[in-house]
């Protein structure tokens, strides 16, 4: 139990070596040498809380935040000094924003409490005693033998010892873990394969040695010890042995395998590791004006202490006849006494910092979040995908985007492959119709007659020789058949594609194989590429029909071929190609590579090499994807080396990978080169419209890809985002520092030399990692000076350090990432705000992204729309707050300069409570989820109005001391408006009776509340139901709620102060007039600026709203469209509108046009006015 602990608390690890040692089915040595190591259970816990640590532990981290810490110390001041205002004035408050973020907390918490109990109970069967146990899945052990059927989820990491195939390989899907819905193939070793029943598992002794626990699920190197017959054979495990908690069984009955990570250490587990927390520029700018409010905050305190005892100075005014001094306030220190006035007027003043703020932005965030899930327009149908929002702190960040990063395959492209050419020895084929058809004559053919090929020519030599579309010379008949059978043999091989059936549990003779027809046949694969090609090499005649862990097998026109499959050696991003070694029918052993041709044309020592460079690179110029097909025939010695060579790295534990990468570089050389193909991955709909709606917002576009040179630019011209009109700069192939630096001079030079509006660059990733190591500031500069960048050959890590490079440049623009693959991910988390594109390369980029949509053109809308929405809503709101909150506190301070500083309240600590947390709370709440200050359409077809709110002009600092000075001027006429009203000893009721304290502060009280409530009321553009609903009914929820409490005497309270008070005062007509007058002279200050700033000042959003700027409004000088037979104060009608900028949603008529160049139809939860569907 102490152990448990401390493994809990982080003090005792349970193995600290780098490898771990599993004794399958537990069975441990009996000479009591051994000490085994120890495992975690296999519990998953993702829940952030228990019942004993959530108060603390909430507790905590609530009190983190500035405004809550704050707000908890001006209370504990409450408690322990005698303070003007009531403890529960600031206690209150502070329990409802703490309760009502740990009820949001608690309850996702216990969401996923439920999650954990319904995984960690799943009924499991483990191999124990000699038979099968019925367990839960949280009490598999590591070394326990564990029973999967078909279509289950794997409980935990396993090793698989056996199948229900006599190869023992198995299929699974790992969509959960990466998206990738192909099946993938894993086998066991071959000397537990035979053991397919419990029995025969129970004699097996073996021990695994593997590494510790890391995420990587693509890595994992281990080996199995196997003592048959007092032998110890060894055998390496790999990631084609582990299979991974969270993918599934597929077509196999059931399998065997053994538990090697658990818990918290599987794969799955270590990469639920929460990513970096990300702050908006609001926040940042949020905290700022925090700091400011709170040296305002206790400057007033300060001076109204020094105030207090210059006042006291004055013998008669230090202990008055009315208040005489006890023996112990003469005696206490002066120092005491100074500071326990300080923080009596810090308490006094302290609600100029709003605490509900904190509560109201985490509701706006969240709740604003669904409109997006909800907008119909970032919905796609065909395949049935919505956006999705995986962390709503950043909604207005949407709407401060200056740089987008954007991955080119499966992002801007649809990742659909489609095989069009391919050159063989030199030639250049095209597909039409199932047939290659030459380009131009062969070397042998009569010029003027078309050539063509199928694999029924490469079959029966007499039908080519015959026929006329395709004529060689005798000569070279074998030589050119050998060539592309080869060719489409490799394609056909050297690949890791698997057939999805369900009668595909073998393969051989069965009658599954002679029955399907190859259009029957699916085919699944991770890589698009992959899938295209194997497809396209059925289509031509040599269909792959199956695979196993030692044989593939392939048909030519019925024929069947069975190759025995010696190894494969896997792609991976550095060598940037793959092979396999195949032995063919004839005993023969081939060497087939695949891969880019900066990977392959290297290693070749033979084949059409240089016409096959041209080839590709006109391939590219098309914007077609390529890779090249070499091979090379091995001998039986240099198999036999080849083989050991591979043995000895695959059952190293240390260095592997180095090791593999030795042994695959000495195997992948003296190629002979057959050809290249090229398959087309075509673009995105509305892709160019939306990256030149982006420029046109301001916003710089980047690609990053890792695609070949002259395909990423042919992409990058065909897409939009370089002009033909453009300067294109290139930075590529550069050998050194000093040959990197010399270019990016010279760049430069053309920039300021080029008297061209517009630049682009391109560089690749080689060039990419000269100029970050030394140069970055001179490369920084050519960039900031391109409109276009793009970067090609990219690393993911590359793509990361790029953003990186951006973000902490002097201007730190905010940067957006769109990506859609595994390989995307470090960039999408690296940025200001990550978009996944839901494709299919998985769904590993949507899940660590912010926001998740299925195609890059939706991304306008969520940019233009949502994003400059929830800009302007949260920005209003935080600066509204501020405002409210000054006009709130002020007339306090100023009620101080007459009462001789006595820290006597204005307002009764009941307003004083709920001042923020009801009166004024719901309209700013409303309006920062629904409004919307200009027809979204037009947000949408008019870009440039994005470049209004951009680098967070909204929460500038001009703005900032707008709203405080208004807020200032405000309180300043509520104060001394009352104060004129009564201040002169004047009678306001019929009966001569006088008004006193608590009504002076109550008519300061009432106008504040109606002044900032139409304040808010003035801001609003977008007027539904809700919003009348909130912003008349606190006004009127103010009147009836203190009619109530002054009407009654509540026998809990301490004193009745307010009692008749609020009655009396609303019997005064002169009260009425004032109330009136007071309201009219505080917001026609801002009527007034904001006449002015509209016809002299105004910005593009303004006019936007004012005058006719699309067709799809049909308004001459309004964004309200007035019915016939004006009234003769239409004009001043007109003229209000204009000031207030809103429009009736009975007067909008929207007529979309179908040359709309994003959305001919506008379905979005945010038009929420109603509207008649003949109009649309």
């Amino acid at each position: 139990m102490w152990r448990w602990v401390r493994q809990q608390l982080g003090f005792d690890p349970p193995h600290q070596s780098d490898t771990r040692t599993i004794y399958i089915a537990n069975r441990f040595p009996q000479n009591g040498l051994y000490t085994p190591q120890k495992f975690i259970d296999n519990r998953i816990i993702s829940s952030k809380y228990t019942v004993w640590n959530f108060v603390p532990k909430n507790l905590f981290e609530q009190f983190r935040r500035v405004a809550n810490f704050y707000f908890l110390i001006i209370f504990l001041v409450q408690l322990m000094i005698d303070t003007p205002t009531s403890p529960i004035t600031s206690g209150l408050p502070l329990f409802f924003v703490i309760t009502v973020t740990a009820i949001k907390q608690g309850y996702e918490d216990w969401l996923r409490h439920n999650s954990d109990n319904e995984v960690n109970g799943a009924p499991v069967y483990v191999v124990r005693s000699g038979g099968l146990v019925k367990t839960r899945s949280k009490n598999i052990r590591v070394g326990d033998i564990v029973r999967i059927a078909k279509d289950e989820i794997f409980p935990a990491d396993l090793v698989l010892l056996s199948s229900d195939r006599p190869d023992g390989s198995c299929h699974i899907t790992t969509a959960s873990l990466d998206g990738e819905t192909n099946l993938k193939t894993h086998v066991a070793v071959p000397e537990t394969t035979v053991l397919q029943t419990v029995a025969n598992l129970d004699t097996l002794v073996a021990v695994i040695e593997c590494q510790q626990p890391e995420a990587d699920l693509y890595r994992f190197m281990g080996r199995m010890i196997i003592t048959h017959q007092m032998e110890e054979i060894v055998r390496p495990l790999g990631p084609e042995s582990l299979l991974l908690r969270g993918a599934r069984l597929k077509n196999t009955k059931e399998i065997f395998g053994v538990a090697v990570y658990t818990g918290m250490e599987t794969k799955m587990a270590l990469n639920y590791k929460s990513k970096s927390q990300k702050r908006s520029a609001v926040e940042k700018s949020m905290n700022t004006f925090l700091i400011i409010y709170l040296i305002i905050l206790i400057s007033e305190a300060i001076i109204s202490t020094i105030l207090k005892y210059t006042w006291q100075t004055e013998e008669k005014w230090d202990e008055p006849w009315y208040n005489q001094k006890t023996e112990h306030q003469r005696n206490s220190s002066k120092i005491l006494r100074f500071i326990s006035d300080f923080l009596a007027f810090l308490v006094l003043y302290n609600f100029i910092i709003p605490i509900s703020l904190y509560v109201t932005v985490e509701m706006q965030k969240f709740l604003g979040s669904f409109f997006i899930g909800w907008d119909l327009d970032l919905y796609h149908e065909e395949s049935d995908q919505k956006a999705q929002v995986n962390t709503s702190d950043l909604n207005e960040e949407l709407g401060q985007v200056e740089y987008v990063f954007t991955d080119k395959t499966g992002t801007l492209t649809e990742n659909e492959m489609q095989f069009r050419e391919c050159s063989i020895n030199g030639i250049k084929y095209q597909e039409i119709n199932g047939r290659l058809v030459s380009e131009g004559p062969t070397p042998d053919s009569s010029d003027g007659n078309l050539s063509y090929l199928s694999f029924s020519h490469l079959n029966n030599l007499s039908h080519l020789a015959s026929t006329s579309s395709f004529r060689t010379s005798p000569e070279n008949e074998t030589e050119l058949i050998k060539e592309h059978d080869l060719f489409f043999k490799a394609v056909s091989l050297c690949h890791t594609v698997q057939i999805s059936n369900v009668q595909s549990y073998g393969i051989g003779d069965g009658p599954w194989q002679a029955s399907l027809a190859p259009s029957q046949l699916e085919y699944y694969a991770s890589s698009p590429d992959e899938k295209a090609l194997v497809e396209a090499a059925a289509r031509i005649g040599i269909v792959f029909i199956g695979n196993s862990e030692e044989t593939m097998e392939i048909k030519i026109l019925g024929k069947l071929e069975r190759y025995r499959l010696l190894h494969i050696l896997e792609f991976d991003s550095d060598r940037r190609r793959m092979s396999v070694i195949v032995q063919a029918p004839s005993g023969e052993k081939f060497l087939f590579a695949k891969g880019a041709e900066s990977s392959i044309l290297p290693t070749c020592i033979g084949g059409e090499i240089e016409k096959t460079r041209i080839h590709v690179d006109e391939f590219a110029l098309k914007g077609l994807r390529t890779l090249c097909m070499a091979y090379r025939q091995l001998t039986s010695k240099e198999y036999e080396v080849i083989d050991r060579r591979l043995f000895e790295a695959r059952t190293a534990l240390q260095q592997r990978e180095e090791k593999l990468a030795n042994a695959f570089q000495f195997i992948e050389k003296d190629l002979i080169l057959l050809g290249a193909t090229a398959v087309e991955d075509r673009l995105q709909d509305k892709v160019r419209e939306t990256i030149e709606a982006l420029r046109m917002a301001g916003i710089k576009v980047w690609v990053l890809t890792g695609d070949k040179h002259e395909t990423a630019v042919s992409v990058s011209l065909s897409c939009g985002h370089f002009h033909r009109t453009m300067n294109i700069l290139e930075l590529i192939n550069q050998k050194s520092d000093s040959e990197c630096a010399e270019q990016l001079r010279q760049l430069a030079r053309r920039i300021t030399e080029d008297h061209v509006i517009q630049h682009g660059l391109v560089v690749d990733g080689t060039s990419l990692s000269l100029a970050l190591r030394e140069h970055e500031k001179l490369f920084m500069d050519v960039c900031r000076n391109c409109s276009a960048v793009l970067c090609c050959r990219m690393a993911p890590l590359q793509k990361a350090k790029v953003i990186r490079l951006i973000k902490i440049s002097p201007e730190k623009p905010i940067t957006l990432a769109v990506g859609d693959g595994a390989n995307d991910v470090s960039m999408i988390q690296e940025a200001h705000v990550g978009i996944g594109i839901m494709g299919k390369e998985g769904r590993q980029a949507a899940r660590n992204s912010d926001y998740a949509i299925a195609r890059f053109k939706f991304l306008s809308k969520l940019l233009f729309v949502h994003g400059h929405f929830y800009y302007i809503r949260i920005a209003t709101l935080v600066q509204y707050f501020f405002y409210k909150n000054v006009c709130f506190i002020t007339p306090q301070f100023l009620y101080q300069f007459y009462c001789l500083f006595s820290q006597q309240t204005l307002y009764d600590s009941v307003y004083l409570t709920l001042y923020n947390i009801c009166f004024t709370s719901l309209p700013i709440l409303i309006y920062s989820l629904l409004e919307q200050h200009i027809d979204p359409h037009v947000l949408q077809n008019k870009p440039t109005l994005y470049r209004d709110i951009s680098k967070n002009r909204q929460l500038s600092i001009t703005n900032f001391l707008y709203w405080t000075i208004l807020g200032f001027s405000h309180a300043f006429i509520f104060f001394y408006g009352s104060y004129f009203l009564m201040g002169k000893d004047v009678s306001l009721l019929g009966n001569g009776q006088m008004f006193g304290n608590w009504t002076f502060g109550t008519l300061v009280f009432t106008v504040m509340l109606i002044t900032v409530t139409v304040k808010m009321a003035l801001e609003t553009h977008f007027w539904t139901w809700i919003n009348h609903l909130v912003t008349w009914g606190s006004i009127i929820f103010y009147f009836v709620f203190s009619l109530f409490y002054g009407g009654i005497l509540w026998p809990f309270l301490g004193s009745q102060n307010m009692y008749f008070v609020f009655f009396q005062l609303l019997s005064s007509g002169s009260v009425w007039f004032a109330i009136i007058l007071m309201v009219v002279i505080c917001l026609f200050l801002d009527i007034v600026k904001k006449v002015f700033d509209r016809h002299f000042h105004p910005t593009n959003t303004e006019k936007a709203q004012l005058t006719e700027t699309n067709s799809s409004i049909k308004c001459l000088d309004s964004m309200c469209c007035f019915s016939e037979g004006e009234t003769a104060c239409a004009s001043v009608g007109r003229m209000l509108e204009r000031v207030i900028g809103r429009c009736s949603p009975t007067h909008v008529s929207r007529l979309w046009s179908a040359s709309d160049p994003f959305y001919t139809n506008d379905r979005s939860i945010l038009t929420l006015s109603t509207m008649d569907s003949s109009t649309c």
